[in-house]
């Protein structure tokens, strides 16, 4: 019986091995992947179907700059939302995977955004995408596939997803490419600076690539803003229909040629002075053709892309893009959308960082609480009046451990708001004694020019401290009058967001999850103090104040300022401080008020006119007469309310001595 003896050429094998090493590695073409491998559905795009460079040339650039043929090291690119970020990470994240695999970093925010993309973004691309399917398993297997990890079969290359507020996921991994996401929205964590551990990720390879990638949020301070300074700081040149001069589309432009009274007819100008065509809407693919043109012209090619600081280019390139170049986004939208917001300070930052893609630039100090003081003791209104037009009045509650703390504010059109009053009341939250104040304050109302007397619309009371307490009292009132807040300092949070569902050890869900709210105490800051710096009682957004306040409520609520701080680790960053020695309760209870607001009105603040017109209709106006007798009137007239609600001026004599900060 012959045996049969299979022998591999030892020869060929090492010729093979040895060619496939010396063979060049094909060209890294992030922009040809897109093509060939990018299909949007329509559930993620309003234009569905392969990714279309006609429709987003502008990205044409980018993705070359993050090719390896590119010598620079870093990407930034600031922007305005839902412009396609996400998307070119994507492309860069999957096209490395699939061209040139190695480990690739993608960090979020926080690891909860770094769980919601995995799952929402990468791991339908992984699967969706064929060229992609091949290489990833699609079910779990020796830990190859995890939510925050994602691990090529033949072991190439994994992607490791992280959150900068974790500092052991950006520790001890080496990473030749990396996306930074939403970079704007990092905070500090418990080991120092996350962008900086991060960045050292990659610092061990010379030819590493680290795209930056986020809308801007507030100046000073903003990491995008500050990585698009560093850069190269690129613009989009399009040429005017009219003439062909190239131009830049600036939002100061739009701004002087936006029409309030028809909004769809807003527009840009030519900048060149012996044209000044008007440059509209449906001009844009026009413009995208000539633009194209002019980068592909061989006697005398232009970049459509254009760099003010041409010398950071080798090292560092940055782009700026903002909606009026998207073809997804209007300017009839871009118009409305300011009107919209204009006039109050926290939906203009809205407005610039989503629309504009520019980072609002905040006033740090508060205005001077003498200045304050001064117009209020000019007003004609006392404190405990409510102004014609303030037609809806919430309030803030603090607690402290001696005392309760509470702020009246009324609520106008144009984002007005007037200061009611302010009161302390004795006694802890968990005292019978407190909590038959503040029952007596939902119950008091007060009066408004008419002779109305308007009772509390919203009462927002901090549930930070002392939670079970103020719930015990909290719950004795209607969800929909009493609510629970607590102050969120991170400048990237939603005005106000329900508190996730808490339970208890036992794994109960705790009974005031449904009516606890947090709200975003920087952003409202910076907001208040803009509008208390504006003295026209015409303008959007200004504050009413009254006569009678002392000195002390003027210094609270003016008591903090945005500060530059460094750690003990060197890094620098921004936040809200105060005089230790001077308290600040006049300003928590207001943005408490605030927040009942927002509640009320939503995060815009905008109000239909038809809700505007019932309230001003049932409460800002002059009460029906009263018909019948003598004892039917007095029957119908207003009890007089017991002594519950000592004036802020007795009650804090009487706790200043006591009160604990």
């Amino acid at each position: 019986m012959q045996m049969i003896v299979n022998v591999a050429n030892a020869e060929r094998l090492a010729t093979e091995v040895f060619a496939d090493v010396m063979t060049p590695p094909p060209p890294v073409d992030y922009l040809g992947w897109a093509e060939s491998n990018i299909v949007f559905s329509q559930r993620e795009s309003p234009m569905p179907g392969p990714y279309n460079r006609d429709l987003f040339f502008y990205f044409d650039e980018i993705l070359r700059a993050l090719s390896p043929d590119d010598p620079c090291r870093v990407v930034t690119m600031a922007k305005s939302a839902q412009l396609g970020g996400t998307v070119l990470a994507n492309i860069f994240c999957g096209g490395s995977m699939d061209m040139d695999p190695g480990d690739f970093l993608y960090v979020h925010p926080t690891e909860n955004n770094a769980q919601r993309w995995s799952k929402m973004k990468l791991s339908p691309m992984l699967k969706g995408t064929t060229a992609l399917s091949k290489v990833f398993p699609s079910k779990a297997r020796d830990g190859l596939d995890s939510v925050l990890y994602k691990e090529r079969l033949d072991g190439k290359g994994a992607i490791q997803i992280s959150g900068a507020n974790s500092p052991a996921s950006l520790s001890q991994v080496t990473m030749k490419r990396q996306v930074q996401d939403d970079l704007a929205k990092w905070e500090m964590n418990a080991a120092g600076d996350p962008e900086t551990q991060a960045d050292s990720r990659s610092q061990a390879h010379e030819f590493a690539k680290i795209f930056k990638i986020s809308t801007p949020l507030v100046e000073p301070g903003c990491r995008i803003s500050k990585a698009f300074e560093q850069g190269s700081q690129e613009k989009l040149y399009l040429p005017c229909p009219h003439c062909g001069h190239s131009q830049t589309l600036e939002w100061e432009n739009f701004l002087a040629n936006l029409d309030e009274e028809h909004p769809e007819r807003s527009h840009f100008l030519c900048v060149e002075p012996n044209c000044g065509g008007v440059i509209e809407d449906w001009h844009r693919p026009q413009m995208f053709a000539a633009a194209k043109a002019k980068e592909s012209d061989p006697q005398k090619p232009e970049a459509a892309w254009r760099a003010s600081n041409p010398g950071a280019k080798r090292v560092h390139r940055s782009f700026h893009l903002w909606s009026a170049y998207s073809l997804l986004q209007s300017f009839e939208r871009i118009a409305r959308a300011w009107l919209t917001g204009r006039g109050n300070p926290a939906s203009e930052q809205t407005f610039f960082n989503d629309v504009v893609g520019r980072a609002y630039r905040t006033l740090g100090d508060a205005p001077s609480w003498e200045l304050l003081r001064d117009r209020g003791a000019k007003s004609e209104r006392e404190r405990g009046r409510i102004p014609v037009g303030h037609v809806i009045v919430t309030c803030g509650v603090d607690c402290q451990k001696d005392r309760v703390e509470w702020q009246v504010v009324a609520w106008g059109r144009e984002h007005r708001r007037a200061i009611v009053d302010h009161g302390v009341f004795p006694g802890h939250i968990s005292s019978d004694q407190a909590r038959a104040f503040l029952d007596g304050l939902l119950k008091q109302g007060f009066a408004n020019a008419y002779g109305r007397r308007l009772e509390i619309d919203v009462l927002a009371i901090d549930g930070n401290a002392w939670t079970d307490d103020v719930w015990g009292w909290a719950k004795r009132h209607p969800a929909s009058r009493v609510i629970m807040v607590r102050g969120v300092g991170s400048e990237a949070a939603p005005l106000l967001i329900g508190v996730k569902k808490e339970v208890n050890r036992q794994g109960k869900r705790l009974p005031y999850s449904k009516r606890f709210f947090n709200f975003a105490t920087s952003v409202l800051k910076m907001a208040l103090y803009r509008n208390l710096a504006k003295d026209d009682q015409s303008e959007r957004g200004y504050v009413d104040l009254p006569s009678g306040f002392d000195d002390e409520f003027y210094r609270q609520v003016t008591a903090e300022s945005r500060k530059r701080v460094t750690t003990r680790q060197g890094f620098e960053h921004y936040v809200w401080v105060k005089d230790p020695n001077q308290a600040n309760e006049g300003l928590d209870t207001h943005l408490q008020a605030e927040a009942a607001f927002i509640r009320i009105a939503g995060p815009t603040r905008a109000l239909m006119d038809s809700v505007w017109e019932r309230y001003e209709r049932e409460r800002d106006s002059v009460p029906a007469p009263v018909q019948g007798d003598l004892e039917d009137l007095l029957a119908q007239a207003p009890t007089p309310q017991p002594a519950l609600a000592p004036s802020a001026q007795s009650a804090r004599s009487r706790v200043r001595k006591l009160r604990i900060n």
